[in-house]
C-alpha cells in the first residue's frame, strides 16, 4: 500500500507511470482478488494525487499573465 509520504514525494510523471502499471495489472485479470482490491487502492490515491498535481500546473499557467509590449510575466508559484 502506498503511504501518503511515498506519495507526497511522488512526481506526476512517477505516480503515473505506477500507475499505468496498475492498470496494467488489474486488466491482466491474473491478479488474484485481494491484491486486485489493493492495488486499486494505491490507484485510486496515485489518481488523486496526479489531479493534485495537474491542478497546481493549471494554477500556475492561469498565473502567467501578459506586461506591458506584451511581454510574458510570471508570477512566482510552486509546484508541490
Amino acid at each position: 500500500m502506498i503511504s501518503p509520504q511515498d506519495l507526497e514525494g511522488m512526481s506526476f510523471e512517477q505516480a503515473l507511470q505506477r500507475l499505468e502499471q496498475i492498470v496494467g495489472e488489474l486488466e491482466s485479470g491474473k491478479a488474484e482478488l485481494e491484491r486486485s482490491i489493493e492495488i486499486y487502492e494505491d490507484g485510486a490515491a496515485l489518481k488523486a494525487h496526479c489531479e493534485k498535481k495537474l491542478e497546481a500546473a493549471r494554477l500556475k499557467v492561469e498565473k502567467i499573465v501578459l506586461g506591458q509590449g506584451g511581454a510574458v510575466n510570471a508570477e512566482a508559484a510552486e509546484f508541490n
